[in-house]
């Protein structure tokens, strides 16, 4: 067992640290505040080729492995949640979702520009009445010819306004007897006629990200672009999850850090009663939480990424890892403006953007509840994770490396 990062592995995370450090951390509060993305976030992003950090050269991207996924979602995270979630969504809901079902011809025509960071990708799964029963969606697919005509709303959709394709999950077969039956999956391009989506505001947190609705009505979408196949809607959509997940679990553990280096950098600076407060046992207990949390959440992660390094089912684990990560950065969050008092309830310090952006992972991408369930399920032996048609692939150096 092995806990030392590679040489390129501690690069990429020293490269993502140096940029959000260096061009984002000075105006992300101004981004906040506005409620808008930065522009320059996106292009810089793909710039570096962090948009396919984790992708194989071939298809355009720079052939790290999973955990390199990983650490990048941390690093990212550190300084906003907004900057992660774009990972999330571009990479592991969309990304993944092509190299995983995608036939050679998709994977050419798009995952290609996705890894170079061309193209944005979204993933498009929640509708209004849809979120934690994702088997409850309206969303419809109707064959017609060589098309599908696509019907539908998908709610809280990242990336919303911003991505040029989405997976789009949807009902082919309304009359299948099984909730979870007759659904597909689709890649959508958003500026094919009858698409529309907007961003939402007022949000509590995640604000220096795009959140909004995708609307589709009457959308020619050619049979060509069926991901998998008919029927196979509802697990592509989980395995999806599974990939979104892991990155959740790294950029909250992201969270927890950031949370407790500011803490310890006003622990050390404020004193009451004549020294630091962090001479102050209860202040160097809370410290201590966010230390243990810290690093638990950090080897779940880990785990996680490495069984995907490994071509293993990892549903378990990454959601063991983001129900942990998750639930930890908001206690973090919250232990942290407790030590800052009065000052970390104003935005004049950072910690109370992390409580407002911590606050929705512990919802999103299957919330801590869904997770305790799952978790349950394995623990009575009531799930089991069995082999999918199609997995993602197991990361191969050389393969991963081999030019096109």
């Amino acid at each position: 067992m092995d806990f030392q990062l590679n040489e390129e592995q501690q690069m990429v995370a020293r490269m993502v640290r140096d940029y959000v450090n260096k061009e984002v951390a000075p105006t992300i509060k101004e981004w906040d505040r506005k409620q808008e993305m930065d522009p320059q976030v996106l292009p810089r992003m793909a710039e570096l080729g962090i948009l396919g950090v984790s992708l194989p050269v071939r298809y355009g991207g720079q052939g790290m492995d999973y955990i390199s996924l990983g650490l990048v979602c941390e690093e990212l995270e550190v300084v906003d949640t907004s900057l992660r979630v774009i990972m999330s969504v571009h990479m592991g809901l969309c990304s993944y979702a092509i190299l995983q079902w995608g036939s050679e011809e998709q994977k050419q025509k798009y995952l290609t520009p996705l890894a170079m960071g061309e193209k944005i990708g979204g993933y498009c799964l929640t509708e209004p009445d849809a979120g934690s029963d994702p088997a409850a969606l309206v969303s419809t697919a109707r064959r017609d010819g060589d098309d599908y005509i696509i019907n539908g709303e998908k709610m809280w959709i990242s990336l919303a306004t911003k991505a040029d394709y989405m997976i789009w999950i949807a009902r082919t077969d309304p009359e299948a007897g099984k909730r979870t039956a007759g659904m597909s999956a689709f890649i959508l391009e958003t500026d094919w006629p009858g698409v529309t989506s907007a961003d939402i505001h007022g949000k509590l947190g995640v604000r220096a990200g795009s959140t909004g609705w995708v609307n589709c009505q009457d959308v020619r979408v050619p049979a060509a672009n069926l991901l998998g196949e008919e029927g196979e809607g509802f697990k592509i959509a989980m395995s999806c999850l599974d990939n979104g997940r892991y990155t959740v679990a790294a950029g909250a553990t992201g969270l927890i850090r950031a949370s407790l280096e500011a803490s310890v950098r006003y622990a050390k600076e404020r004193h009451t009663f004549g020294k630091p407060i962090a001479e102050h046992q209860l202040i160097q207990q809370k410290l201590a939480w966010m230390t243990r949390d810290y690093e638990v959440a950090r080897l779940l992660y880990l785990k996680a990424g490495w069984r995907k390094n490994q071509g293993l089912r990892n549903t378990r684990e990454t959601g063991l890892a983001k129900w942990y990560a998750t639930d930890a950065s908001f206690k973090a969050a919250s232990e942290a403006i407790q030590i800052h008092g009065a000052y970390g309830y104003s935005d004049e310090y950072e910690v109370e953007r992390y409580l407002r952006n911590a606050r929705g992972a512990v919802i999103y991408e299957g919330s801590s509840e869904i997770q305790q369930i799952l978790q349950a399920g394995y623990a009575l032996g009531d799930r089991e994770d069995r082999p999918l048609r199609k997995m993602l692939p197991p990361y191969d150096p050389e393969e991963w490396t081999r030019e096109a």
